[in-house]
């Protein structure tokens, strides 16, 4: 008997917690992470099976204005032909995730990213993976074998934080590599120029990507509150400046702050999902924001 395969970022007893995790047919719907589901495209039979909700690019004839009429809301009727979701995962490696303790923000991204693929594989779906960091260091095309997600797990295991943060930069050189629309996930510090960041979703966006952005950040960095004179060192250029934190705490926290709010912001305008995530909490907090 072979013994179970262990990997760091996907321990037993965290595969035994995902056996839990079935998403309803409703988040289904709308495009979120729920297994297998039915295409719009005519199989051998022609029995309606399910809805699936409008987006750009999508067959107008499709839509179903009965549903239309009593829900004010756009849904595709979907027939007999299975297809299989592509969920695709964008893991930022930059220098700066490589901060925290015990646990930093990398792993804590790992962790909830490795869960995320088995989830995902595990109903036969598609997954993909994106490491960057000032540009794509790794991208593992969709694949929905075991041996897919074992090199999945193995490059996680092996990953490091490097360089800079360019996740506009990341985001427009992988576009052309994807070339079935599905459920983006986006896992970042989000360190990166917010207008820039929606400037490069917007071609996701316009081919009908779902897009979720989980923003993971360290109960430090929100809220600097370690006290007296410290150094702060830039992880991705190696600046360092020494201050006081009681005397910039208030200055700091309105900045970061204020990048929160203008990354929520352009996410609600432009139909985006987007997620705090603190690495003190349980990453299993971010399925259930999923399934939500």
């Amino acid at each position: 008997m072979h013994e179970p395969v262990i990997f760091r970022y996907l321990k037993p007893e965290d595969i035994r917690r995902l056996t839990s995790y079935e998403f309803a047919p409703k988040a289904l719907a709308e495009g979120y992470l729920s297994g297998r589901h039915r295409s719009r495209q005519r199989g051998a039979s022609v029995e309606f099976h399910d809805y699936r909700a409008y987006a750009p690019g999508d067959n107008p004839a499709l839509i179903d204005w009965r549903v239309y009429a009593r829900t004010d809301r756009y849904y595709l009727r979907t027939f007999e032909q299975e297809t299989n979701l592509e969920c695709h995962l964008f893991l930022d490696s930059s220098g700066s995730m490589g901060f925290g303790e015990p646990l930093s923000k990398l792993g804590y991204a790992s962790f909830f990213s490795a869960a995320l693929a088995y989830l995902v594989i595990r109903k036969a779906d598609r997954v993909s993976l994106t490491i960057f960091d000032e540009s794509v260091r790794e991208h593992f095309p969709p694949g929905s074998t075991q041996r897919h997600m074992h090199g999945l797990m193995n490059a996680l295991e092996k990953n490091a934080p490097g360089r800079e943060t360019r996740l506009a930069e990341a985001l427009r050189r992988t576009l052309p590599l994807l070339t079935r629309r599905g459920t983006l996930i986006v896992v970042s510090d989000f360190l990166d120029d917010a207008a820039a960041i929606f400037e490069a979703l917007g071609p996701y966006l316009h081919r009908g990507f779902r897009v979720h952005l989980f923003h993971i950040i360290d109960p430090i960095e929100e809220d600097l509150s370690r006290r007296g004179n410290l150094t702060f060192v830039d992880i991705e250029t190696g600046h360092r400046v020494v201050a006081n934190a009681d005397q910039i705490r208030a200055g700091y926290r309105d900045l970061i702050a204020g990048h929160i709010s203008r990354l929520r912001n352009l996410a609600v305008r432009r139909g985006v999902d987007y997620a705090l995530a603190r690495t003190d909490r349980d990453y299993f907090t971010l399925f259930d924001h999923l399934a939500r």
